[in-house]
């Protein structure tokens, strides 16, 4: 699994459905994998920052390309990839899900 395949799963909790594509479940729709770019496109990127909002985490950008989810921060080239980063953080440990709330 990619770094966005990952923060799709676990972050943002769509199914793999298919090699290109993910479902999700909240809104019964397939998402393509060029339509989540969150590393290229921060209106992306801002869907994961309110995803992780719901589920209690704080967002902070702390500097140019800087961003903090709680405790947890990370870098980038620019802001996109920074929020990215720090949510691939997030996922490399934990599965966010119900427990979460």
């Amino acid at each position: 699994m990619n770094k966005i395949d990952i923060i799709a799963r676990r972050i943002m909790g769509w199914k793999l459905n298919r090699w290109d594509r993910w479902y999700d479940f909240e809104k019964e729709a397939f998402i393509h994998d060029h339509e989540f770019q969150p590393e290229q496109n921060l209106d992306h990127a801002m869907l994961i920052v309110e995803k992780l909002k719901q589920f209690g985490f704080s967002y902070k950008v702390t500097g140019t390309f800087e961003v903090c989810f709680n405790d947890i921060c990370a870098s980038g080239e620019t802001l996109q990839q920074a929020i990215t980063n720090a949510a691939y953080s997030i996922a490399e440990v934990h599965s966010i899900d119900d427990a979460w709330l």
